[in-house]
């Protein structure tokens, strides 16, 4: 008995050492260092003349720059300093490397007066600490998110690449941005602004028309934590691969991980690797063979994905502005009933990918594929076809898990921000820390303090610094007096920004 389960151990573990190796096979192989800076992407669309312009002398005579990946200093920034922050390798288990950033007593002291600013109900307090300690990761991200809010895309942009330095500067020399076996425990405090700024960063990149390089960001998160995926980055990855063109990554993505992840479960995965895969066979270029090998997989995959999850069919038309006609508008494996019947967790999800895609799917060459296909969905539901009826009688997301929520909050598309459930927006989400796991590995506490601000004070300063209105602890308020206390707050943080931010970027020396 004990030689049996030895060996019944021993094959597990050999499967998931299996899966490991192939996740780090692949993670490894993500993406080169060159593809995370948006310049090179930039040149390739308008040419390097257009993107650069008259920024190479200037950055000729700039010395001593320190090299970075991430993100390249600017000569706006303040003089940086050493911070308090510093990267620890913990262990290495299989050839992986756990790391954690570490935050020392210096910069303890601030982190707590960062949290002082939060609850002080005014964000011009967290101006002010950055005056004096311009490279605070917390600080910035959450300062960025309020100049977002005020429509200074500039300025939030540019306070999420100076997090970013920052953090970079602080990495243990052994840590790999492109190795895929390097690690970094989210359930970590010190751990998440890393995690938050990369997401950030990418937002920020997509909108700005880098998808590639958005992509390559992806990647980078996913790589940190494959196995967890805190921030649910497999519910964007497809998105950025289709707007960045990289379909053949996107399938083979699918391919390598499907058997082990089930990502065929996912809405997104279950629609645009078809799509994927469609776009793929319309490549004049590749062998006439190859081109229908992926139009099989595409007529395949795609009926697969309308029978698994009919409720995206009418929305995604919707959103399209397209008609269906009488036959599948009249059905009821499309209609209304499809999106009553599931769960609210699975149409949290659909509703993330028709706001997130539908532009991809507006092709008139897209529809034209994609209308055959569902008049072959509906013959084989009036058929009961076996492969109908087994999905039936699947039933799929009765519960969504945190970082799904986390996901929808950093992405903030309304169409699936509106679906959250009760839980989830009766409580404050800040910025610096959406939605904390439950599990949290703490290495140091707040000392407790004695002179707290009233509850309603409190409630005001979460209100004002949180993403959206709304995502405070205002369960009790009015939707009349929640939006009179917002707009009365954004006055407030207009008149007080426009005066302090300026100060926040010029305090200080030019970069060295």
């Amino acid at each position: 008995k004990k030689k049996r389960k030895t060996k019944k151990n021993s094959a597990g573990d050999t499967v998931v050492l299996w899966h490991f190796l192939t996740d780090a096979a692949f993670l490894s192989s993500f993406h080169l260092l060159r593809n995370l800076n948006p310049e090179n992407e930039l040149k390739r669309y308008f040419g390097a003349r257009a993107v650069l312009g008259d920024q190479r002398p200037r950055q000729r005579q700039r010395q001593y720059v320190r090299s970075m990946w991430l993100t390249a200093p600017k000569n706006t920034w303040p003089r940086y300093s050493k911070t308090g922050i510093s990267m620890q390798l913990l262990d290495t288990r299989r050839g992986v490397q756990h790391f954690t950033f570490e935050h020392h007593r210096e910069y303890q002291q601030v982190q707590f007066k960062f949290l002082d600013a939060v609850e002080s109900m005014d964000p011009n307090n967290i101006v002010l600490l950055l005056q004096m300690n311009p490279y605070h990761v917390d600080s910035l991200l959450q300062l960025s998110d309020v100049c977002r809010m005020q429509e200074d895309q500039e300025m939030a942009r540019d306070l999420i690449e100076r997090a970013l330095y920052s953090l970079e500067c602080a990495f243990h020399p052994v840590f790999s941005l492109t190795s895929g076996t390097c690690r970094l425990d989210y359930r970590r405090p010190e751990n998440r602004a890393f995690f938050l700024a990369l997401f950030k960063h990418l937002m920020f990149l997509e909108k700005r028309g880098c998808p590639r390089t958005a992509l390559e960001f992806c990647k980078l998160i996913l790589s940190l934590d494959p196995e967890d995926d805190p921030l649910c980055v497999l519910l964007l990855i497809d998105f950025l691969s289709l707007r960045a063109r990289e379909y053949s990554f996107l399938t083979r993505l699918f391919q390598e991980w499907e058997s082990h992840r089930n990502l065929s479960q996912l809405p997104n995965f279950a629609f645009s690797v078809p799509l994927a895969y469609f776009l793929l066979s319309q490549q004049e270029e590749r062998p006439e063979l190859e081109r229908g090998q992926a139009r099989e997989r595409a007529a395949r995959l795609i009926q697969l994905a309308l029978i698994m999850f009919p409720s995206v069919l009418m929305p995604l038309l919707d959103h399209c502005s397209v008609q269906p006609d009488a036959r599948v508008a009249s059905h009821p494996f499309f209609g209304l009933n499809a999106q009553i019947s599931q769960s609210p967790a699975l149409n949290q999800l659909t509703s993330l990918y028709v706001g997130r895609t539908h532009a991809l799917w507006k092709d008139p060459a897209v529809m034209a594929w994609l209308e055959p296909h569902v008049h072959e969905v509906l013959r084989m539901v009036d058929a009961r076809d076996a492969l109908v009826q087994e999905a039936e009688r699947k039933i799929r997301y009765q519960s969504a898990p945190r970082n799904i929520y986390r996901h929808i909050i950093l992405s903030e598309m309304k169409e699936a921000t509106a679906a959250l459930p009760l839980e989830v927006t009766s409580q404050p989400v800040m910025g610096f820390d959406p939605l904390p796991p439950l599990d949290s590995i703490v290495s140091y506490t707040r000392p407790e303090r004695y002179h707290l601000l009233p509850w309603h004070s409190q409630l005001c300063s979460l209100h004002a610094l949180s993403p959206r209105p709304g995502w405070a602890l205002g369960a009790g308020i009015s939707p009349m007096a929640e939006e009179e206390l917002w707009c009365s707050r954004q006055a407030e943080l207009q008149a007080g920004l426009v005066l302090l931010l300026p100060m926040v970027v010029t305090t200080g020396h030019s970069q060295p």
